[in-house]
């Protein structure tokens, strides 16, 4: 799926990104017919979970986010996935019923 991934006042690592394409790659098992996402890194100032992943993915006719906060990018982005696939679970079910 087509990712696009934005680091707001840093410059995220190839391994990070490869890291996140990954996670959200394997949410397709879910639902294929994802149209493509964004993702948005960003450092807090403030406490120790201070490193924030935003994910919004596009479905046909609706679009999912996830928006988690943790020690690390990766921590961050482990919860935003899984936050995404409860939601396809949710919208799928909502496809096959016919009220989307």
């Amino acid at each position: 799926m087509k990712l696009q991934v934005h680091s707001i006042h840093f410059d995220a690592d190839r391994k990070l990104i490869d890291f996140i394409q990954r996670k959200v790659d394997k949410l397709e098992t879910f639902y294929d017919r994802l149209v493509d996402g964004e993702v948005y890194l960003r450092l807090n100032n403030e406490g120790i979970e201070n490193k924030t992943v935003e994910i919004k993915l596009n479905v046909p006719g609706s679009q999912l986010f996830a928006k988690e906060q943790a020690r690390s990018f990766e921590a961050a982005a482990d919860m935003a996935t899984e936050a995404l696939r409860n939601q396809i679970k949710k919208f799928k079910t909502k496809v096959k019923a016919g009220r989307v």
